[in-house]
């Protein structure tokens, strides 16, 4: 041990010893309550930045946190290796993305290393290996035997000029061009697999039992988007039937017009050859727009009349049909009916082309024309202009909590015109990707028996090594000469192989499991390791993944339980999100997506909604941004290296000024300067306890004073730990330190008690900056090896309370004395004391004193 602290020589000795010890292996212990710690799974883009570090130093720091309380706590990782990044790196170098992906592993697995994390190395977990994916892949197989994997035909971004699908990244521009030829992209239409997600609508409305942010679970609730309604048959002037769906049929009389997606295969019947020409520009110009351009309400409305008419229902009235870009297929029948008066997009469409407007709600007091209204009508009322429902009443309840809904749904089914029905926004999981890199879709398609899996004891499907990526971006899989033959699992035919790949979405569903036991080959994971680590205590990650990962990890989690393999609920009890690191402008931080970018839940974010639960709780950190406030990328050149920053400063210092920069929920922009604070933060600790120690007399008040002192931090630093409130658990960290500074220059270290607190100290500052607490703890003060076996210090509650207070003494509202006084003293005692002040004498002499206040435990106030 020198006298000099030296970050680089301490870490790297004890991250050697912490692993040859074998001091983080967690094992199945029936004697101690377990914990299960994790946070989400990188993907292997080649090189950490500081974003990384700013998920998982702080989620270390509280998984240590939860084992010196006694918990067996298991912390693992993995990477989430398959993806278009790897294969877009593959093209660019003219390498094979295996080779790519797991050279990056080999590198991110050091950097993490050296991060000094409590992580168990033996449960690692890689999607992209065979061991892994055949358990993914048998997954699929199950989903499929019990009618929860389907084929169908459903929309792709396609290039006429590759003649390839293109995922949502590699589409750029508002014209939505190839990134590769820059040609137009088109919707085409292409058999694809899915999971029933829509089964589990309701059941993943449910959060009663998981601890998770209200934003997550807002987030789920908009995008699954269970709507209350009816079923209401419209039909074309042709006799051709038109349902909607609508959460409104109160409003039924005062539709005036419907729309459809122009998607929608009745536009092409219902369109006459005056509107030809014009509905199938406008089909084209909506083609070229995502679904969340389409949706957003900021837009202006634009729409074309294709000359065709309905007949409402309820009235016999003629009606136009026009089609707009902001109805889409997914949700509800691909048609709505306008009701102008009463719903702000469709009063804002008619109002652009002239459509009238009937009023159906009114207020009570109020009298609606709709040629001179100015915005529609949302609120209650009662009906008008609604026939025999003229002055029934409508509330703001929803379906038929509504009194007024529930009368008119009901006429509705009894004349058979439309039934009661439940509409959700989540659509099934389409989870095929053309493209190479991903796991084989394991099913086999026979003229003569049609699609079945592949059998069991075949698993895993393996990816053919020996792969050519062609100019036009079409998956080696389908181009390959050999790999796609095979026989008929059931006839024994020629056959061909499905040559999609899965989502990795698909990958990330079940990794916790994996992590339970990564080399069990009897299953996807050992029984006895399910049911003693499983859900997962604590979840940690970026929100960004709210509607995508998320909810189909939770879905995911639920069909295996239905399936008999897994008996949770919920995989993760307890979700944190993490705030978003910014760089020093205050913009955002992320790798780019162009070969070596992140893969996060943007790459299908914009194709489709998302839709057991595996994790009971679950905190999500924000985003950390580079030097100029953007998000960082390689691309824009403002990474923030955590590589450098350890060589400069030593992993102890990064990790604290993480944890202590900002709020971890709210992130925030990076500051390049203040972390030489938390640096002389460390340096400060070390000189405190290998500098000589200045000895003398000591009062037994001081020492009564500094162990309330380190016993309330310690009080303090638990409540923050488990509330995920890291910064303040470094600056009472540094507050405290100042305290001992200031008692050892007192003569503190001359008492028996300045060991005991020194050793506080150090079990406080363990969790987050592991190796120097590990030195000193070991090395200076020769305490049994390791820090971080040592139990948490008990608070003791006794010690926490004062002798003594101090009283603020005013005159008619002024401040003028403070007083210490004991801290059980009487009212009457506290007013005596007050007026026997000698400060404030001077303002009562000579003056009647009124009557006096007190305030107990903060002030008395004379009145003059």
């Amino acid at each position: 041990m020198t006298s000099e602290y030296k970050p680089g020589d301490i870490e790297t000795k004890w991250q050697k010893k912490w692993e040859a010890d074998g001091l983080y292996q967690a094992d199945i212990d029936p004697s101690k309550k377990k914990f299960y710690a994790l946070t989400m799974l990188p993907y292997p883009s080649g090189e950490m930045h500081i974003g990384h570090w700013y998920a998982m130093a702080p989620s270390d720091a509280r998984a240590r946190f939860k084992r010196m309380h006694g918990y067996n706590v298991m912390f693992p990782m993995g990477f989430d290796a398959f993806g278009l990044p790897a294969e877009n790196a593959a093209i660019q170098r003219k390498i094979h993305p295996q080779k790519w992906t797991f050279g990056n592993i080999d590198r991110m697995r050091s950097q993490l290393k050296s991060m000094g994390t409590m992580i168990d190395w033996r449960r690692e977990a890689v999607s992209a290996d065979p061991e892994y994916y055949h358990w993914t892949q048998w997954f699929f197989i199950q989903l499929f035997n019990n009618n929860l994997a389907y084929r169908k035909q459903s929309p792709v971004d396609w290039c006429p000029q590759c003649n390839t699908t293109l995922a949502r990244e590699q589409v750029h521009g508002d014209d939505r061009h190839c990134e590769r030829c820059d040609t137009q992209v088109i919707k085409k239409d292409l058999d694809q697999w899915f999971f029933k997600t829509t089964n589990y609508a309701d059941e993943l409305l449910d959060f009663s039992q998981i601890d998770w942010p209200d934003r997550v679970k807002t987030l789920q609730t908009n995008w699954i988007g269970r709507s209350e309604g009816a079923d209401v048959i419209f039909k074309t002037e042709d006799g051709d039937e038109l349902t909607v769906f609508t959460t409104r049929p109160d409003t039924l009389w005062g539709a005036t017009f419907m729309v459809l997606a122009p998607e929608h295969p009745l536009v092409e019947k219902i369109t006459t050859p005056e509107q030809k020409d014009a509905i199938e520009a406008y089909q084209k110009e909506a083609d070229q727009k995502t679904e969340i351009q389409r949706a957003t309400v900021e837009k202006e409305k634009s729409g074309v009349f294709s000359g065709g008419y309905a007949i409402n229902p309820v009235n016999k009235a003629r009606i136009p049909i026009w089609i707009a870009d902001y109805v889409m297929m997914g949700y509800g029948f691909g048609a709505i009916m306008a009701v102008p008066a009463h719903d702000e997009r469709d009063f804002e469409f008619a109002r652009q082309y002239g459509l009238e407007i009937i009023p159906v709600i009114q207020p009570g007091g109020e009298k609606f024309d709709g040629a001179t209204m100015t915005e529609a009508y949302v609120g209650p009322g009662s009906m008008i202009n609604s026939a025999q429902f003229d002055g029934t009443e409508v509330t703001d309840q929803k379906g038929r909590a509504n009194p007024g809904l529930g009368k008119v749904i009901d006429w509705l089914e009894k004349d058979g015109l439309g039934k009661e029905t439940v509409s959700y926004k989540l659509r099934d999981w389409l989870i095929s990707r053309q493209r190479y890199w991903g796991a084989p879709i394991p099913m086999i398609y026979c003229d003569t028996c049609g699609w079945n899996p592949v059998p069991e004891e075949e698993l895993p499907v393996l990816l053919p090594e020996e792969v050519e990526w062609l100019p036009t971006g079409e998956s080696p899989l389908k181009l390959h000469p050999t790999w796609k033959d095979t026989t008929c699992p059931k006839c024994g035919e020629k056959a061909t192989r499905e040559t999609d790949t899965m989502d990795t979405f698909m990958c990330s569903s079940w990794y916790h499991l994996r992590y339970l036991s990564p080399k069990y080959k009897e299953g996807p994971f050992d029984q006895k390791e399910y049911d003693y680590w499983m859900p997962v205590d604590t979840y940690t990650g970026g929100i960004e993944h709210a509607t995508m990962h998320l909810i189909y990890t939770r879905f995911f989690h639920k069909a295996l339980r239905d399936l008999g393999i897994i008996e949770a609920n919920e995989p993760m009890v307890q979700l944190r999100n993490q705030g978003m690191l910014l760089s020093e402008d205050g913009k955002k931080i992320s790798k780019s997506r162009d070969g070596e970018g992140v893969k996060d839940d943007k790459e299908d974010a914009l194709k489709k909604p998302a839709v057991g639960e595996p994790m009971l709780q679950l905190r999500n950190q924000g985003m950390v941004l580079g030097e100029d406030g953007e998000k960082m990328s390689k691309s824009r050149g403002n990474v923030i290296a955590p590589d450098d920053l350890v060589a400069l400063y030593g992993a102890d210092t990064v990790r604290a000024y993480l944890m202590f920069f900002a709020r971890w929920d709210l992130g925030g922009p990076w500051n390049s300067q203040g972390i030489t604070g938390t640096e002389r933060w460390l340096k400060r600790t070390w000189a405190l306890y290998t500098e000589a120690e200045v000895k003398g007399d000591v009062s037994d008040e001081l020492i009564r004073d500094l162990k309330r002192e380190v016993h309330t931090a310690l009080d303090r630093i638990s409540k923050d730990y488990e509330g995920f409130e890291f910064n303040t658990i470094i600056s009472t960290l540094m507050e405290l330190l100042n305290t001992l500074h200031e008692a050892q220059r007192g003569g503190a270290a001359g008492s028996k008690e300045w060991k005991e607190i020194l050793e506080l100290y150090l079990l406080m500052m363990a969790p987050a900056v592991p190796h120097i607490a590990e030195e000193l703890w070991t090395d200076v003060l020769g305490k049994t090896y390791s820090v971080h076996a040592q139990p948490w210090p008990e608070v003791d509650r006794e010690m926490m309370e004062k002798d003594e207070i101090t009283l603020i003494v005013q005159v008619n509202g002024k401040l003028r004395d403070r007083i210490v006084v004991p801290v059980d003293i009487s009212k009457e005692e506290a007013e005596k004391t007050a007026l026997a002040s000698e400060d404030a004498a001077p303002y009562l002499e000579g003056k009647e004193i009124r009557k006096v206040i007190v305030v107990p435990g903060r002030l008395v106030n004379i009145v003059v």
